[in-house]
């Protein structure tokens, strides 16, 4: 087993929930701690104080932490989905979308990463999607969605490129897992063209993925397969 510790943000959902479940089945850590805003310490990802406040607990209580996965994401709620049209966006639904899909993130990664083991392999990643590229946009619209993925896949950019001066062997990606079978893709089941995943299918792919990164490929946005997602 071994002797760092990896973390799941938003280890509630159906995929944070399959990454961590995966993870302790391959005893390459010697702890699994899953957070979410009813974990403890809780993790609101909306919430940079309780983001804080959990990084600082888990450093004082934990073996140094070599993976952080951050599994959270918003693609509709019960009253918005996503645009299908320019005369659908609204202000405060594109906020909340960036919020939860990026800025979220970028505060996970603020105050995880310096808590992280100092030299040695560490990965940071973030679950992205493939329509936050824009080389791949044949479709249009989804615009919140989208715009706020996009986002996220330049922070990890940036945030990459920093802490490779910290640490050479550390990875910061972001993760592409497919259409999966959660809440977040049930309005969009009727979609023959995605291949759908159960989300522990979806969690082994995207942990052997991690696995197989280097550092020299920190930075970029991978899809389960283990394919790369042009910006």
């Amino acid at each position: 087993m071994g002797e760092s510790s990896a973390v799941i943000i938003g280890a509630r959902g159906g995929i944070g929930a399959a990454l961590a479940n995966a993870l302790e089945k391959d005893k390459n850590y010697a702890q699994i701690l899953r957070l979410h805003r009813e974990s403890s310490p809780p993790l609101d990802i909306l919430d940079e104080a309780s983001i804080a406040a959990g990084a600082t607990s888990l450093s004082a209580t934990h073996p140094p932490i070599s993976l952080v996965i951050v599994a959270t994401g918003l693609l509709h709620s019960e009253q918005k989905g996503p645009e299908k049209s320019l005369r659908e966006l609204e202000p405060n639904w594109m906020i909340e979308n960036f919020r939860i899909n990026a800025v979220g993130p970028a505060l996970v990664a603020k105050h995880f990463l310096p808590i992280m083991a100092k030299q040695g392999p560490i990965c940071f990643a973030a679950l992205s999607a493939r329509v936050g590229s824009i080389s791949d946009n044949r479709l249009g619209g989804w615009h919140s969605y989208r715009a706020s993925k996009s986002a996220l896949n330049m922070l990890i950019r940036n945030i990459s490129i920093e802490w490779q001066r910290k640490n050479p062997q550390s990875v910061v990606v972001g993760l592409h897992p497919g259409t999966v079978e959660t809440s977040l893709s049930a309005p969009f089941k009727g979609n023959p063209a995605h291949e759908r995943f159960t989300p522990s299918r979806a969690a082994g792919n995207m942990l052997s993925v991690i696995h197989g990164l280097k550092p020299e490929q920190s930075g970029q946005i991978f899809a389960y397969d283990g394919s790369l997602v042009e910006p």
